[in-house]
């Protein structure tokens, strides 16, 4: 099917409307029969394709082809018809990789096979007239059923398809060629328009279309009519490309420092900041921020992202932080970093940027080993290369992999300079948290042996114990006898001071409501030193002046409400469910019900964290309000 015809040099065009792949591919095989035929030294035939199905004979060389598709393709096109076997083209076009499928496969025997079975094709020709048909409208029908057309693909038909062959040709050369080229993984070499035009419609609208959607959304929101209307929807699309660029392909950023952070943000897939972030880019591109405040936003996303990560905190909740941030009514761009660290820090409860006791205590016991290992290899890396002019390059690099310094598999050595109960505690608790992990060059060679044969093992000459290493992560392995549960503890609460140094929670000055009112415990003060006058728990109120006790009454009703959540999580890890205290080792056990104790022997800040987390994987964020008492001192 075709739009209606005009002339252009004394030679007849049509624009296609459906039908393109079509053409592209049975075009595709002649070429491949008309190659095949110059081998064969058969002028005829040769003459016969390239004249009926290939080239306008009399046309101006410009017009030669008698298909033309969109630039890129046009020129891989001539050059397949046009070059001899070996000849590579430069660039990218899938034409290229589908005529060689069919080189391959059409060969002298199978050449009169396929010459017969397109004479049996038939073609239905639908002319349209411009003036009377709406070519877009029967596209989207056309294509409304069968295979499914990106949304890209889609949003450039719409684009292109009223305008005329010469305004077509400006619109694709200075604008969508340059998005389609930007808008690519390069590693991948895939296409990312559809992405970035979603990411560009979240930015302006403040809302997430549906993957699906994207094309419908476009369409609403830019019903264009003329060209110039086009044109200044494009600019800004062909303006923010280039930084859509570099955020999925850090290695076009020349700046090191930028890169570096870029490649961060990147290995940790924060695609949902992309919006945020391509704004930002463009006021680093433009001067009005200086690199240092761009890096250190860049920093400061890391950071709010990567302690939620730590906490569990539910992803969804960045999708509506990120796509209203650059045009939040509190974002001042004399003050641009100030005023962006302020409005992260007060975000509150499922949406909120995690205080530093919380962190450390949610990443001390953590397992860090059993998540993706791209986010392993981050956090690891970053703690390794902290302030460290030579880093550590551990992704990729096979030489340095991660290390259980109390092993998986521990030789029966272990268990025997530890005792039964202390070796099954750290096995149970803290063996793939960051307190028992490092990185190694020769974990192979270390593998299960006793801590003292890793820390000094040296088999020919070859230095591949802790005391030899270099690297940060073993610096104080070196000077240890023994490796127990107090060790591990020790080495996570360093770790745990690092972490904090490279993930940093902005040191301004935040307005706190007044503990003298009710207040959501994710917003609370800390409660070290502190007493209660009340706390309301789903609407309840519940006259409870302890900590201790407001912790016993959240689990005993969270577990009467929803015993399953308990162990189909990690929660009952976190508080040390049991059936038998004595036997499990719990110091200070206290009763849920008649069956099931927790161990009530933690601090206050403990405490608070525990419940918080509780309340986080039970989706209850709102549910729990608590009054400090006016002389709350203990």
């Amino acid at each position: 099917m075709h739009d209606d015809v005009y002339t252009a040099s004394g030679v007849t065009e049509l624009t296609i409307i459906d039908g393109q792949q079509r053409l592209t591919t049975i075009t595709l095989i002649y070429i491949a029969l008309y190659r095949l035929a110059k081998k064969l030294d058969n002028p005829t035939l040769v003459s016969r394709i390239h004249k009926t199905y290939l080239i306008n004979e009399f046309a101006p060389e410009a017009e030669k082809l008698k298909l033309k598709p969109t630039d890129n393709n046009k020129e891989a096109l001539q050059h397949i018809l046009n070059s001899e076997d070996g000849d590579e083209f430069k660039g990218y076009s899938r034409i290229i990789e589908n005529f060689n499928f069919f080189k391959s496969h059409i060969n002298f025997e199978n050449l009169e096979t396929v010459q017969r079975g397109l004479t049996k094709l038939i073609f239905v020709d639908i002319a349209l007239d411009r003036q009377k048909d709406n070519p877009q409208r029967i596209f989207e029908s056309l294509n409304s059923t069968g295979l499914e057309l990106s949304q890209s693909d889609l949003i450039r038909n719409y684009i292109l398809m009223g305008l005329s062959r010469t305004n077509q040709e400006k619109i694709y050369k200075s604008y969508w060629d340059v998005i389609e080229r930007n808008a690519k993984d390069e590693t991948l070499n895939k296409s990312r328009v559809s992405d970035f035009i979603r990411d560009y419609l979240t930015l302006i609208n403040k809302e997430i279309p549906n993957k699906g959607e994207v094309y419908v959304k476009f369409k609403a929101q830019f019903p264009t009519a003329t060209i110039d209307e086009l044109e200044t929807v494009l600019f800004d699309l062909k303006s923010l490309v280039k930084f859509y660029n570099k955020l999925i392909n850090p290695k076009n950023e020349l700046d090191k420092e930028i890169r570096t952070q870029l490649e961060y943000i990147n290995r940790l897939e924060i695609n949902v900041a992309f919006p945020f972030l391509m704004k930002v880019y463009e006021d680093y591109s433009n001067s009005a921020i200086d690199k240092e405040t761009f890096v250190s936003v860049l920093n400061l996303v890391q950071s709010f992202t990567w302690r939620r990560f730590i906490l569990g905190l539910p992803t969804n909740a960045l999708n509506k932080i990120f796509m209203g941030l650059y045009y939040h009514k509190d974002f001042n761009k004399d003050e641009y970093l100030v005023s962006i660290q302020k409005i992260l820090l007060s975000l509150s409860r499922a949406q909120r940027f995690p205080r530093n006791t919380e962190t450390i205590n949610a990443l001390k016991e953590k397992d860090v080993y059993n998540i993706k290992s791209k986010n392993r290899t981050y956090l690891l890396e970053r703690i390794e290369n902290y302030q460290n002019h030579e880093p550590v390059v551990i992704d990729g690099n096979s030489d340095i992999t991660i290390e259980h310094i109390f092993p998986q598999n521990p030789d029966p050595k272990w268990k025997l300079k530890l005792g039964q109960e202390e070796y099954n505690f750290i096995k149970e608790n803290y063996l793939n948290t960051i307190g028992n992990l490092t990185l190694s060059g020769n974990n192979g060679k270390l593998g299960n042996k006793p801590f003292v044969e890793k820390r000094d093992m040296n088999i020919d000459q070859k230095e591949q114990g802790y005391k030899f290493s270099r690297l940060w992560l073993n610096r104080d392995l070196k000077d240890n006898n023994y490796w127990n549960k107090e060790e591990i503890q020790k080495r996570a609460e360093i770790i745990g001071n690092r972490f904090l140094k490279i993930w940093e929670l902005p040191a301004i000055p935040i307005e706190l409501e007044s503990t003298n009112d009710e207040i959501n415990i994710f917003d609370a003060e800390d409660p070290k030193h502190k007493k209660l006058e009340y706390a309301i728990f789903f609407d309840q109120r519940l006259e409870i002046t302890q900590v201790a006790k407001l912790y016993i009454e959240i689990f005993r009703q969270l577990f009467d409400l929803q015993p399953e959540t308990f162990f189909a999580s990690d929660l009952g890890h976190k508080i040390n469910l049991s059936k038998n205290p004595k036997e499990d080792g719990i110091r200070q056990a206290v009763p849920l019900n008649d069956t099931y104790f927790i161990e009530s022997n933690i601090d206050n800040v403990g405490k608070f964290e525990r419940i918080k987390q509780a309340l986080t994987i039970f989706g209850f964020e709102d549910e729990l309000e608590i009054k400090y008492a006016d002389k709350n001192d203990e």
